[in-house]
């Protein structure tokens, strides 16, 4: 599979996160905005619920976060017109009542964060929904412009199929789980197993690399450390 350079920024355009930010107070929203973009998010901001509710029906979000009092209403206005989409919702208020937590909670919110609020735990938390929404358990991984569908067993390039092997599969799998860190070969091959239950001999592992990287292109940088293992982003 031959990928130019501009189809693949174009995938990875493409496959942004969008968040929608429902906050009135100005400098949290700067703030926030700027810090979501600079983790690669797409984000569209609205003051007041009214706004909010003429923008979610015109276009699809992957989570909101929701000031729990606006002006003209609440969050819990915004969520209710979320609530047959797959956006998850994460409230970011002052309240810090148990009894609306819970409720939050209850109504389907993903989580729910208290001001003040510290800036990295935030996006620790906006992370763990985007990758696991439902709760249920890891579905879907993104590796590079790769994304992964856990629950199918399937990989895709924008909308197309890879045509990967078990062991290849296998494989992205155990970089997109540990995306960014340096994992030895033994750490490699401790994940991966033939399908009849045998263990990958080391010297197979540099046959399965050098075959998934040319099935991946340039969509994922796969990086070899001498002497150590590899680190995929």
């Amino acid at each position: 599979m031959h990928l130019t350079s501009e189809k693949i920024y174009s995938i990875l355009i493409h496959m942004k996160n969008n968040i929608l930010l429902v906050e009135d107070d100005q400098m949290i929203a700067s703030g926030l905005i700027y810090a979501f973009e600079q983790e690669g998010y797409s984000v569209r901001h609205c003051s007041s619920v009214t706004e909010a509710l003429h923008v979610v029906s015109a276009k699809n979000f992957d989570l909101a976060i929701l000031d729990m009092q606006l002006g003209d209403g609440t969050g819990s206005d915004v969520q209710k017109a979320l609530i047959h989409t797959k956006t998850a919702v994460i409230f970011l208020t002052v309240i810090d009542d148990e009894g609306n937590i819970v409720r939050a909670l209850e109504s389907g919110a993903a989580d729910y964060v208290t001001k003040p609020f510290r800036l990295r735990e935030l996006l620790a938390r906006i992370k763990r929904t985007l990758t696991n929404p439902d709760g249920s358990g890891t579905s879907r991984l993104r590796l590079g412009a790769v994304n992964i569908d856990t629950a199918a067993g399937k990989a895709y390039l924008g909308e197309e199929l890879l045509d990967l092997t078990t062991l290849e599969y296998r494989l992205l799998l155990t970089f997109a789980t540990n995306k960014g860190q340096l994992l030895s070969r033994v750490q490699i091959l401790e994940h991966i197993w033939d399908s009849s239950g045998h263990y990958v001999e080391d010297n197979t592992l540099t046959v399965y690399i050098k075959r998934l990287r040319e099935k991946l292109g340039d969509s994922v940088l796969i990086e070899t450390v001498r002497g150590v293992g590899y680190r995929a982003n």
